[in-house]
């Protein structure tokens, strides 16, 4: 049967069925593509034979809103949506957004707060005895004590304050189906111990082998350095073929148990995934509410891998998906893109042929696809692995195969291409396509930040590897006789980078004549090596010490300095140049200095910093002054 799976009692009638196998409660709008993990996990026990109905954003304060199916055979499944709840409501400074692309019309606040906890609380009031497994980026990024930057605390496992029963973290294709199975067989939920990228808790760990114990979460606590010593074995231990089970104990007497990942999927399993019978669009109840608009950037885009191996420290993907690349065959790709062309909507842009990084196709080196990736060493940093194998030519053919589609204009790239790996390549050919091809007018990478100290900590590779792409870059379009530009992505306030390091980010930007629109604030998201940084001000991987900016002030300076000809910017700016004793970039030479002297007003100078937060007006004498809170509505990168 070709349709959106059951979002109410009468769809589940229509059916046939007096019960579901599986409720699925998703923070999300049910939206049925593979670009949203609850349509995958929803769709793979579909094909394995189980009944699953959805409950979508139920409303959390009143708890008759999971029982629209009663209690399922098997158990309930919950999921926060697509994205982490808090990352979802907050901005950067904290501050409530105003719209949610994941939901119908955008409305902002049709999910609570921490939404995986609430909903499984929900359903433990009504069904107390139902199996709960949890899973999505914000359940497999908590899945061990975490720190939580919007409470700023140090939280315990999601598995402890959900009274989930059972947590599947990665992608959870392989998990789920192991689950169902074990649960369909009629074993407890308690004694479901055994299946690759699951984390429990239990009281006995007797069974456990091999495993490595983690520091108490009491002694996390106590000692910021237990964390980051903490964070490096979990780290060190996110590969499939080289983790050890995990154990952290929490107060009386309970443990959670986090089992080493599932393997990658092979090629043949990703195809049959993404080849699934989606509906590829929100579900049409949706359609008078405005749909969903989070759809409008996937719908004609493919995903054709998943995992990275560039293991930017700020990114949690290592976490999550795994270092290991996955892809898709160009026969899977090329018969979705022919199906995109059929959609009325479809007006020949495929917007997007990517994942995590787009320009990776294969593996790292050949030694992965069986040892796994090396705990102790990143394939692309300091410098390229002289074991990683760079060859474009396989995505270079896909590209071409989905040119030549009937009806398909243009094959856009949008993902992030890693110039570090493109550089690394003998070959300029993949260079070349993307300029004439998949472009137009911008190719947007992430260089980040321009000092060197700052971009050791963020994992990434030296300001002159960037530049030398940059040049080149600029060289191949003037082969081409083509007048485009690289519009790079900068994150400001990252641990370790000090008011010294953002005015040489603000000196780059002035020679490069550009100023950016937007500029990421660094976030601090669970999971990260960034975040455990900001934490604890150490780096975990060496224990050495990390400035860290946390000051709304003083970051919004570093963000100032990034885009100091805004006018309203002008007193922040200022400010960080006296502060470093940069007077020199205060004059009227635009090639040399960032902003102009202004006249002196009424001896108020001094004044203008200490006034910055007057209570009475809210930025001190000058009326123009940042307002680092209305910054915080930026887009999102």
């Amino acid at each position: 049967m070709s349709d959106f799976l059951p979002i109410t009692l009468d769809d589940m009638k229509k059916r046939g069925w007096d019960r579901p196998d599986f409720v699925f409660v998703i923070g999300d709008a049910y939206v049925d593509h593979s670009s949203f993990g609850p349509a995958i996990i929803s769709r793979i026990l579909e094909r394995h034979g189980f009944k699953v109905a959805i409950i979508s954003q139920p409303n959390w304060k009143d708890e008759n809103s999971i029982t629209t199916f009663g209690e399922p055979r098997l158990g309930f499944l919950v999921s926060a949506g697509n994205m982490d709840s808090m990352v979802n409501h907050y901005t950067v400074s904290k501050k409530r957004r105003s719209q949610d692309a994941y939901t119908p019309g955008g409305v902002a606040g049709k999910r609570p707060d921490y939404a995986t906890i609430v909903y499984c609380n929900l359903i433990k009031r009504k069904y107390k005895n139902s199996p709960i497994m949890i899973g999505g980026i914000e359940a497999s990024l908590r899945r061990l004590a975490h720190y939580d930057y919007w409470s700023d605390k140090l939280k315990k496992s999601i598995l402890i304050d959900s009274g989930a029963d059972i947590l599947m973290y990665g992608m959870g294709e392989l998990a789920i189906v192991a689950l169902a199975e074990a649960l369909d067989s009629g074993l407890d939920a308690k004694d479901i111990t055994f299946v690759p990228g699951t984390a429990y808790k239990t009281r006995d760990i007797s069974n456990v082998v091999d495993g490595i114990t983690l520091p108490s979460y009491s002694d996390l606590l106590k000692d910021k350095r237990e964390y980051a010593k903490s964070f490096n074995t979990q780290y060190l231990n996110t590969d499939f073929a080289s983790a050890r089970p995990l154990i952290e104990e929490y107060d009386d007497s309970w443990f959670v148990v986090q089992n080493p990942p599932s393997r990658p999927l092979t090629t043949i399993e990703l195809d049959d995934v993404y080849e699934l019978p989606y509906m590829n669009n929100y579900h049409p109840s949706y359609k008078r509410l405005g749909g969903v608009p989070a759809i409008s950037e996937i719908k004609f885009s493919l995903t054709s891998n998943r995992g990275c191996f560039g293991g930017c420290s700020f990114c949690a993907l290592t976490f999550h998906q795994g270092r290991i690349v996955q892809v898709r065959s160009h026969e899977s790709l090329i018969k979705e893109a022919t199906a995109m062309t059929q959609d009325p909507d479809f007006k020949g842009y495929i917007h997007d042929v990517g994942g995590p990084t787009a320009n990776f196709r294969r593996p790292a080196c050949d030694k992965q696809l069986t040892k796994g990736a090396c705990p102790h060493k990143q394939c692309l940093y300091p410098a390229p692995c002289k074991n990683m194998k760079v060859d474009h030519t396989d995505y270079i053919n896909l590209l071409r195969k989905l040119r030549s589609i009937p009806k398909v204009k243009k094959v856009f790239i949008r993902s992030g291409i890693r110039f570090d790996y493109m550089l690394a390549d003998k070959s300029d050919s993949f260079l070349k396509e993307l300029c004439q091809y998949h472009i137009s007018g911008q190719l947007r990478v992430a260089p980040e930040h321009v000092s060197d100290n700052v971009l050791d900590l963020m994992g990434k590779p030296r300001n002159s590897v960037y530049q030398e792409f940059v040049k080149r870059f600029n060289n191949m379009n003037k082969r081409l006789g083509m007048n485009q530009f690289v519009v790079p992505y900068l994150i400001s306030s990252h641990p370790g980078s000090t008011i010294t390091d953002a005015i040489q980010l603000a000196e780059s930007v002035r020679d490069m004549g550009y100023m950016p629109e937007q500029v990421q604030d660094f976030y601090p998201t669970p999971s990260t090596i960034s975040t455990c940084m900001y934490y604890t001000g150490l780096d975990p991987r060496t224990m050495k010490h990390v400035s860290v900016i946390r000051s709304p002030h003083d970051k919004a300076m570093q963000r100032a300095l990034i885009q100091y000809r805004k006018p309203e910017n002008y007193e922040l700016v200022k400010e960080a140049l006296l502060r470093a004793h940069r007077q020199d970039l205060i004059g009227f030479d635009r090639t040399k200095c960032l902003i102009a002297p202004r006249k002196v007003e009424q001896k108020t100078t001094s004044k203008s910093t200490n006034n910055y937060n007057n209570k009475k007006n809210g930025h001190g004498p000058n009326k123009k002054s940042f307002d680092y809170k209305k910054q915080g509505k930026k887009g999102k990168r």
